[in-house]
């Protein structure tokens, strides 16, 4: 397996002025960390889980299947007042390409980042910016010991906000 190198150190990244080359590159390091979060994720189907205690756990839906590719979320689930339902946070739709080993940014909603959403003129730089965001989120699931693959999710998921997960997959 290829060791990420980060292309966000580098002259791209500190200049503010990425590349196509450079977000390539990216959307390559962004498969290789799902890669490592979830191993199986050509063979997933349904809804999984990954659980830490003291954390918050990580939520994965396959929405479609194919050949060459994988449609999916990725999510974790806040409390919002004390009720069942989770507020998703960030909650990314992603494309994965296992030919090409890219991944591509669908959908990210998040609270954090200000981004537009309808990719007008510079979207490269827009596109920099959602893939950097899903770069050092991914890092952080990882370090925090998430990894799907135990299984799908069972009756837990439906009391964190599966009506949720099911509008965007």
């Amino acid at each position: 397996m290829q060791r990420p190198c980060f292309p966000w150190s580098g002259a791209s990244f500190i200049s503010g002025r990425p590349d196509v080359g450079a977000l390539m590159s990216l959307c390559e390091e962004n498969f290789i960390l799902l890669r490592r979060l979830a191993p199986g994720l050509r063979h997933y189907t349904g809804r999984l889980a990954s659980r830490r205690s003291g954390g918050v756990d990580l939520h994965l839906a396959i929405g479609a299947q194919a050949r060459y590719t994988t449609e999916l979320r990725l999510t974790h689930y806040f409390s919002v007042s004390g009720g069942a339902d989770g507020h998703p946070e960030p909650d990314a739709r992603l494309r994965v390409y296992h030919d090409a080993q890219q991944v591509e940014v669908l959908d990210l909603r998040q609270s954090v980042l200000p981004l537009r959403t309808d990719y007008q003129d510079p979207a490269l730089s827009d596109k920099w910016q959602v893939n950097l965001f899903l770069a050092k989120w991914l890092l952080f699931c990882l370090r925090q010991g998430h990894r799907f693959g135990q299984g799908p999710v069972a009756s837990t998921l439906a009391a964190r906000g599966t009506a949720a997960l099911n509008h965007l997959v």
